[in-house]
């Protein structure tokens, strides 16, 4: 090993190590204020979680099948011809994430997560009549309100509710079909990430960071909350755009992301920082953007076709998120302190992501540092910036122009995903449970493992780090 590469790791590893502390302090203090001022509101902080040392029917199938993809993943992502890649990595993202579930039984893990007195399943019977319950949705957020929904169905606009609502009427009833939908259609928000680097950054970036896609410790949240779903509706916005600005389906991949994203903002309030994402995969595509003025009028206009259709049939989207913020601070929100969470809730980030990404952040951070160096060397030369393929920028590297353009491209898209979480995070709407709620931006970090050396230990890391999470806590989720 060079001299580089051996200072690269040892950074690597104290990116590992912060990130280790700061959930060990998030654990420790935030024990002792649960403990004396009972303020949290969770049982084992900084997760909504309680101890407990168990194993199920699907620990065998999670330890073969994460064993497996840290001895073959990566020779497999490499050879893979593409399409079968994206097959592959579906499909073993699908089972890893169903045989964590299933770890905590059937009933517990999958057919009853969507059925508790918070979730959306309680009040499909209430939907019989859908454009009027649109038209007085709102009438029922506030916790005084006559009727009032329960939490998760108050704290997202009705289009999350009314997906399992159409999946009632279809005859797919009840917590089992709920929980496999949103594990096959999370399952998918891999592929679709896979997508996106692919075109924006290269297939060689995309393939280094599919096994960290698949064996994500975000998995153990994955096929616990409807929070699968959205991420994959958001990824897949962002997948599409990618393709637009990069020339493969200009019209209807800009289209289909704008749908997409309506869609989104209309499944979490929160959601609507994925124009943050979707900001930079425009920024790197400005090239083709310019070409192809039509390509943002399609954008628009799909992104303004759920907002219209749910406007259209009376639902206020600006009027129910006013409610919605007073009944969060009515609820829990407005007892857990800002204080602890805001930083807190980056622990629980380490947690779904991984010590793999919070080394391949580092590394990202030292990507963009030195493109800026390179640009800013550029500049004082008198030289101007070359522009590579449809208008990226690339900056000549040690491995070339071309190596490092893809490396700055996926370091810029992660840096905004990374962007809209801390946004989401000093906004104080996401006091705890963050480890479900921030799995569509969670998924988006990953790529940044792409980065590294050594995959095998790190994906070690990661499938150890969710088997320990799995089988020592009872998530909430």
């Amino acid at each position: 090993m060079t001299r580089d590469l051996r200072h690269d790791l040892r950074r690597d590893l104290y990116a590992a190590g912060a990130a280790v502390l700061l959930v060990t302090a998030a654990v420790l203090i935030g024990h002792h204020i649960q403990h004396t001022r009972h303020t949290l509101r969770v049982d084992w902080p900084p997760l909504l979680a309680s101890w407990g040392p168990h194993a199920g029917p699907g620990t065998p199938a999670a330890v073969a099948l994460a064993a497996a993809t840290v001895g073959y993943g990566p020779a497999l992502a490499a050879r893979l011809p593409w399409r079968a890649l994206l097959v592959a990595a579906w499909g073993t993202s699908t089972a890893w994430i169903l045989s964590l579930a299933l770890i905590d039984g059937w009933r517990r893990g999958v057919a009853g997560r969507l059925t508790t007195r918070h979730e959306y399943l309680q009040v499909v019977d209430r939907f019989h009549d859908v454009p009027a319950t649109l038209r007085d949705f709102t009438g029922h957020i506030l916790l005084e309100s006559p009727d009032n929904w329960p939490a998760h169905v108050a704290g997202h606009p009705p289009a999350a509710t009314l997906t399992f609502v159409l999946l009632d009427r279809i005859g797919l009833r009840g917590g089992g079909w709920a929980g496999m939908w949103c594990i096959v259609v999370g399952a998918t928000a891999c592929a679709a990430v896979l997508v996106a680097v692919r075109a924006l950054a290269g297939e060689g970036l995309a393939r280094r960071a599919a096994p960290f896609l698949v064996l994500a410790p975000a998995a153990v949240w994955m096929g616990t909350s409807a929070d699968a779903y959205f991420a994959a509706v958001a990824a897949w916005s962002v997948a599409l755009l990618a393709l637009a600005v990069t020339g493969r389906r200009v019209r209807s991949g800009a289209l289909g992301s704008g749908l997409l994203f309506g869609l989104t903002c209309y499944l979490s309030y929160g959601l609507t920082l994925f124009a943050l994402i979707g900001a930079a995969v425009l920024l790197l595509g400005r090239g083709r953007v310019r070409e192809r003025p039509d390509l943002l009028v399609l954008l628009l206009a799909g992104a303004a076709v759920v907002p219209a259709v749910f406007t259209l049939a009376g639902f206020d989207w600006w009027e129910a998120y006013r409610l919605l913020v007073t009944r969060y601070h009515q609820g829990a929100g407005g007892v857990r302190p800002y204080g602890y969470w805001m930083w807190a809730d980056l622990a629980c980030t380490v947690l779904i992501t991984g010590l793999a990404t919070a080394a391949g952040l580092r590394r990202t951070g030292a990507t963009l540092l030195r493109q800026r160096h390179r640009l800013g060397h550029r500049s004082r030369l008198g030289h101007h910036s070359r522009l590579g393929h449809r208008g990226r920028l690339l900056a000549p590297g040690p491995d070339g122009p071309r190596r490092s353009g893809a490396d700055a491209r996926l370091a810029l898209l992660v840096a905004a995903a990374l962007l809209a979480l801390l946004v989401a995070d000093l906004s104080g709407m996401s006091k705890a449970e963050t480890e479900r709620i921030w799995l569509p931006f969670a998924v988006w970090l990953l790529p940044a493992c792409a980065f590294l050396t050594r995959p095998r230990a790190w994906l070690a890391a990661q499938a150890a780090l969710a088997l320990l999470l799995n089988h020592l806590l009872l998530t909430g989720w």
